[in-house]
């Protein structure tokens, strides 16, 4: 298979789903997550111990996923059965070990004393066992190993690559051949967001394309909902799908060039113009609320 293209650094933003949605959502958001050294009226530490908080969700998700890693791994190397209660025992050990370093959100806010691991134990645990009894995985053990030295496992780097002429991000969790075809899992643990997922789809298929010249007609990108039971959803996509997703990220990449007043060096205009919103059902689960509306949404005594 051939190798994945590397690029070197340059300057200018590239679209990713994850920063389109957040300036969709917030403008003021999308320059604290992105532009915090910019900022003439904040610390950048101060901006940044806000980026670095993680949800419960969140961390669920992290850990589901860096679990699967190893097990993906060691399937490569192996088709020996699981030990399922040594799996679980490595995941809840892992669990113990990865959230005891993170800083909560739900703490910082004063919205839970702390989180112990024990809060994220049963849907961890609830994700890998869906996982591990899926029809996917048996397939992936009776069929799609025999090609594991083929396989993509969360590759390192941010999934940078070209769509057309634009710079652009997908990182995808896990790519692995089968004869003709290229399948793509993207692991969630969250909730169903059609819209939102089938735009991380359209991105894979282009990404794989990309790197490995195929056609996308051979791509057959999934999400996969891990819980509350395991759930695929497929989708295929031809060049004339491709070409309007370009169009469409072409549209979102201009947007975003408008704050900038340097495009290539990806230097924003005053923070000023990145115009806060004021809506609960947004700013009460955002980390930086604190930045905006602190008497309403005042941080934690720490």
């Amino acid at each position: 298979m051939p190798e994945i293209k590397r690029f070197g650094f340059t300057s200018i933003l590239g679209w990713s789903a994850t920063r389109y949605n957040q300036f969709s959502i917030c403008r003021r958001r999308y320059f604290y997550q992105y532009y915090a050294k910019y900022d003439p009226d904040l610390p950048v530490r101060e901006i940044e111990t806000l980026r670095e908080l993680v949800t419960i969700p969140l961390e669920i998700g992290t850990l589901v996923h860096k679990v699967i890693e190893v097990m993906l791994n060691r399937l490569r190397s192996t088709a020996e059965p699981i030990d399922e209660a040594k799996f679980f025992d490595f995941a809840a050990r892992q669990t113990d070990r990865h959230s005891a370093t993170q800083r909560f959100q739900e703490v910082a806010y004063g919205e839970l004393d702390a989180v112990e691991p024990e809060t994220l134990h049963p849907k961890v645990h609830a994700c890998l066992e869906n996982m591990l009894h899926s029809d996917r995985f048996r397939w992936l053990v009776e069929e799609a190993v025999h090609a594991s030295g083929d396989w993509v496992i969360d590759p390192p780097g941010y999934g940078e690559t070209r769509l057309q002429d634009l710079k652009a991000y997908f990182k995808v969790d896990f790519l692995f051949p089968v004869q003709d075809t290229y399948y793509i899992i993207d692991w969630k643990t969250g909730q169903e967001d059609p819209e939102k997922h089938r735009k991380q789809l359209l991105g894979y298929s282009a990404w794989t394309s990309y790197h490995f010249g195929v056609d996308p007609q051979h791509v057959e990108p999934a999400v996969a909902y891990l819980y509350p039971e395991y759930k695929e959803v497929q989708e295929r996509f031809n060049e004339f799908d491709l070409e309007n997703f370009y169009v469409q990220v072409r549209a979102e990449t201009r947007e975003m060039y408008e704050y900038c007043r340097d495009i290539e060096q990806n230097i924003p205009v005053d923070k000023e113009e990145f115009l806060m919103v004021d809506h609960e059902g947004i700013c009460s689960h955002c980390k930086f609320r604190a930045l905006c509306y602190p008497k309403r949404y005042p941080l934690a005594a720490s």
